[in-house]
């Protein structure tokens, strides 16, 4: 046996799928849409683990209502568009300081246990996400911020290589998961759906025989 064989990769490992990155899918909804002014009014967020046989599955959750920073601006428009009555007891919201608290415990648990380096962003058109989840870390100004500042997995650009679709529920569709567009917009349902096209386009590779990726030698 050489060497090379003795030390080979075990891509059966978390740390190693993603160079030392720990996946976290994450979706927001809002009050706008920039990160500066505008509300963060829902936050989701799942993890991901390797199961015994090397498939990608979801781990843990968390889903926060948060309650609009002070002095946010808040677009009425937004709020027709993802149904969010701000003003609804039953919302249960809590501060930013809560949730940003909260969501960074679950992932840095998870990225320890994963033995990762660092925390990654996964989203559907992941820079507007990473935006709001980036302000609101900043203005709570909670320390230890698990996630790399600006890389991020855009599954809006994965489902466009794979499948010829950048919207989710079609990208959804490509890969026949069920998406019940009556529960779009709401930051659970559509973290979950994330988390499972992700968690298929990257099963999907392996099954194909697609990844780790051998370069043909002479």
């Amino acid at each position: 046996m050489t060497a090379l064989s003795e030390q080979a990769t075990d891509y059966n490992l978390l740390k190693n799928r993603f160079r030392g990155y720990f996946p976290v899918i994450i979706d927001v909804e809002t009050a706008g849409l920039n990160a500066q002014t505008d509300a963060l009014l829902e936050l989701a967020a799942i993890t991901l683990k390797m199961d015994e046989n090397g498939w990608l599955v979801p781990d843990e959750k968390c889903h926060f209502h948060i309650q609009p920073f002070e002095g946010a601006n808040i677009n009425p428009e937004s709020l027709k568009f993802n149904g969010i009555d701000i003003d609804n007891p039953l919302r249960g919201a809590v501060s930013e300081n809560i949730a940003i608290s909260e969501l960074f415990k679950m992932v840095r648990r998870g990225q320890k246990a994963a033995d990762c380096q660092r925390s990654i962003i996964v989203a559907h058109n992941a820079t507007f996400d990473q935006s709001f989840l980036m302000a609101a870390a900043e203005r709570t100004k909670i320390k230890r911020n698990p996630f790399h500042p600006f890389s991020m997995f855009d599954t809006a650009t994965l489902s466009g290589f794979m499948f010829g679709q950048t919207v989710l529920v079609k990208g959804c569709q490509a890969a026949n998961i069920a998406f019940d567009g009556k529960q779009a917009h709401s930051a659970l349902y559509d973290t979950e759906r994330t988390a499972e096209l992700f968690c298929y386009m990257v099963n999907h590779l392996k099954q194909l025989g697609g990844f780790p990726h051998v370069a043909n030698r002479a």
